[in-house]
């Protein structure tokens, strides 16, 4: 009995390293080309529908948001008088995060003020483009598309996939 054992395990060990799947040649660039326009063309398209969303978004609620060139929306309602953000910076701030439904994500009155250095990453791109924009004490609207928040899977908690994300800022201080 224990040689039948020994000799099918020497076949199972043999059949698992066995390589029988074809080798995966390299695609020529004719064959990612064919890929890659449908992609680039849905990825457009989808730029246009979101910054579409974020207008139409804008306009209802009346805030006179501008766009910037890297695709976020802003508007500073309210100036403060502190310095301006620059990159290596520590920003902190008080922030709503919600989706454009009105569903309410994250906020620092549950969660506490956001810190972090600004240029550094791990916070959205867009946030770290609208900073850069503020002054200590502004207060801000950004409005993120999902190449600039949380892109294709969302957060894996409380941001979707592909959504479009409105922050609600206050810059407190930058050390």
């Amino acid at each position: 009995m224990k040689s039948i054992h020994l000799i099918l395990l020497i076949f199972i060990i043999f059949a698992a390293s066995n390589d029988t799947q074809p080798k995966k040649k390299h695609l020529t660039k004719k064959e990612l080309d064919k890929y890659d326009k449908p992609l680039e063309a849905a990825n457009r398209y989808l730029s246009i529908v979101d910054a579409e969303r974020i207008e139409n978004f804008a306009k209802r609620r009346n805030w006179n948001m501008k766009q910037t060139q890297g695709g976020i929306w802003y508007e500073i309602y309210e100036h403060g008088k502190g310095k301006k953000a620059k990159e290596g910076q520590t920003a902190l701030l008080n922030y709503k995060i919600s989706l454009l439904d009105g569903t309410l994500c994250y906020s620092s009155d549950s969660l506490g003020a956001k810190e972090f250095v600004i240029g550094h990453g791990g916070v959205e791109s867009g946030l770290e483009e609208g900073i850069l924009m503020l002054h200590e004490g502004d207060k801000a609207r950004l409005i993120l598309p999902p190449f600039r928040a949380h892109g294709l899977l969302g957060d894996m908690k409380k941001i979707p996939a592909r959504s479009i994300i409105v922050y609600e800022l206050e810059l407190l201080e930058l050390k």
